[in-house]
């Protein structure tokens, strides 16, 4: 029987360490080729940082290499360096705290999606048979004085080594990591290392942050008690929409054939996301904080805009679709529809979003409050885009129906992607006249909104999660919908023509706390004018 040769802990940390550098890191020996230069300068480059890397991965696990510790923590930094490299080369993703955010927080339907045998393979081959290799090698160590010893000369020497080829290199290797912070965040496996400590300290900052209630001095305007009928807001919040693939925006495509016959449809064209993932994107926008203010355990530790809104006497609702409300209505009424048995719309422990319109009628027919309703949306959420309409809305041929996203041609990834939004277009359009219907008796208004945009390979990228500071318009340019009916504009002062001349203004995820603080009159010291998008729109009047 193969027997391994009993090693020192100074030998398998060394070959640990060149394993981790070369195993996971194709993707990032890739991309370091493309950025430099070819020749011997661009080579040297190369090999120094390897050298660099090598010594740190080594200096690290030389320090943790105990008889209890060593092997528990190589075959785990195996097995998820595994999944780490497969969902980097799959899609193109960088690993950082927002990332892992995501990931994190994301539902058993996302998560089986993208499952794949190319996956377990990943796992199977650079995770499970190296770490059995490792499980059955004996390794060898001293007595506790010799051992330290061993490590204080091993440490040292990799010291030595980072240090000397660090200042022989010093100003290639500068320039390369000062133009180039994606290198750290394609660095397995100390980007998923560095991000899970970053969320953990995250999550005990902010169980440690007592919570904050905001807008306390929060009231409805006086005009309130002037109207004799309810009113509805439906706030939908889109998923994976990105505003260059829609019609009513200017795509070539007409994605939405059914909201540009939309009468009194208002499409902003210059819209920009908070973050590019649901985890940081949601919290944000109803958080009230700028996208440069906004820090993610400050956020969770204190009410948002819902709250504010219900404090001032507002009825709030919101009715999810998807993996929840990343904690921003978690002091009001919630609906989860993901998980109804309706055999028209669901299947699969997943709903098309058609859901969110179920019971809406009858809703607005006992409305007893005036009301702000949240519908978050599965939309477009990847990489199975083909699951996430009916056939019905397949209008654009052939379509990738694999979550391998890189071994479909970019025409069937852009294809399904497509019909995803031509089924959005449907269901907002049948929400708009759904409203429309009601506005004798309620007075009703949409506003929708995508959290992220999404990557459908251009740069090599897909989906979303790109760090906000290197990542594509595509995953930041959303698109920003409007529609109010004429009982509503009447009441609360909105002039939709005037809004329409001002369509193309540069606005953000920003905008929407304080412009709906603004639309439904609600009175409070968060308030900002400058935010508020419906401002310049509202005769004096209505105006704070």
């Amino acid at each position: 029987m193969f027997k391994v040769k009993p090693l020192r802990a100074e030998w398998v940390t060394l070959i640990a360490s060149l394993y981790l550098l070369i195993g996971f890191n194709s993707l990032l020996w890739q991309h370091l080729a493309s950025v430099l230069a070819s020749d011997a300068h661009g080579l040297l480059l190369r090999v120094a940082f390897g050298v660099m890397i090598l010594c740190a991965f080594n200096l690290v696990l030389t320090l943790l290499a105990f008889r209890m510790l060593l092997k528990p923590l190589l075959i785990t930094l195996f097995m998820v360096s595994a999944g780490v490299a497969y969902f980097m080369s799959q899609y193109g993703v960088m690993i950082d705290v927002g990332m892992l955010r995501n990931a994190m927080e994301t539902n058993a339907t996302e998560v089986r999606d993208l499952l794949s045998i190319k996956l377990f393979l990943y796992i199977a081959v650079l995770g499970v048979l190296p770490s059995i290799l490792l499980y059955k090698a004996p390794v060898l160590y001293r007595n506790w004085a010799r051992e330290l010893f061993g490590k204080l000369l091993a440490s040292v020497a990799c010291i030595v080594v980072l240090g000397t080829v660090a200042l022989i290199n010093y100003q290639g290797l500068a320039s390369l990591f000062r133009n180039h912070h994606e290198i750290r965040l394609m660095l397995v496996p100390s980007n998923f290392v560095g991000a899970s400590l970053g969320y953990v300290g995250e999550r005990v900052g902010s169980a440690a942050t007592p919570f904050r209630a905001i807008g306390e001095d929060a009231k409805l305007d006086v005009a309130w008690q002037q109207r004799s009928r309810k009113s509805l807001t439906v706030l939908v919040v889109g998923e994976s929409a990105r505003a260059p693939n829609f019609g009513v925006l200017g795509y070539g495509r007409d994605t939405t054939p059914q909201l540009s016959k939309e009468k009194g449809l208002i499409a902003f064209t210059d819209v920009h996301s908070c973050g590019t993932e649901t985890a940081v994107s949601v919290p944000c926008m109803f958080s009230g904080f700028t996208r440069k203010d906004y820090d993610a355990s400050t956020a969770k530790n204190q009410e948002g805009l819902l709250d504010v809104l219900q404090r001032a006497g507002l009825a709030v609702r919101w009715r999810d679709n998807q993996s929840g409300c990343k904690g921003t209505c978690d002091r009001v009424v919630f609906e989860n529809v993901s998980n109804l048995k309706d055999p028209a719309l669901c299947a699969d422990d997943e709903c098309r979003d058609e859901i969110l319109l179920k019971g809406l009628d009858s809703f607005i027919d006992s409305l007893q409050q005036d009301t702000v309703l949240v519908l978050h949306q599965m939309g477009s959420h990847g990489p199975d885009y083909y699951k996430r309409y009916p056939k019905e809305y397949e209008r654009f041929t052939p379509v990738c129906r694999s979550n391998a996203l890189n071994q479909c041609s970019q025409d069937s990834i852009v294809n399904a992607y497509d019909n995803t939004l031509v089924y959005t277009d449907h269901v907002l359009a049948a929400l708009i006249d759904l409203l429309r219907s009601k506005q004798d008796k309620v007075d009703t208004a949409m506003l929708y909104l995508s959290d992220h945009g999404e990557s459908l390979g251009e740069y090599n990228l897909y989906l979303h999660g790109t760090p906000y500071m290197l990542a594509p318009e595509q995953q930041k340019h959303v698109p920003l919908l409007a529609w109010f009916s004429d009982s509503y504009k009447a009441s609360f002062g909105v002039d939709s023509d005037c809004l329409q001349k001002v369509r193309n203004e540069p606005l953000s995820q920003d905008n929407l706390f304080h412009s709906m603080l603004g639309l439904l009159q609600v009175h409070t010291n968060l308030y900002k004018p400058e935010l508020d998008l419906f401002a310049s729109c509202r005769p004096m009047l209505a105006r704070h």
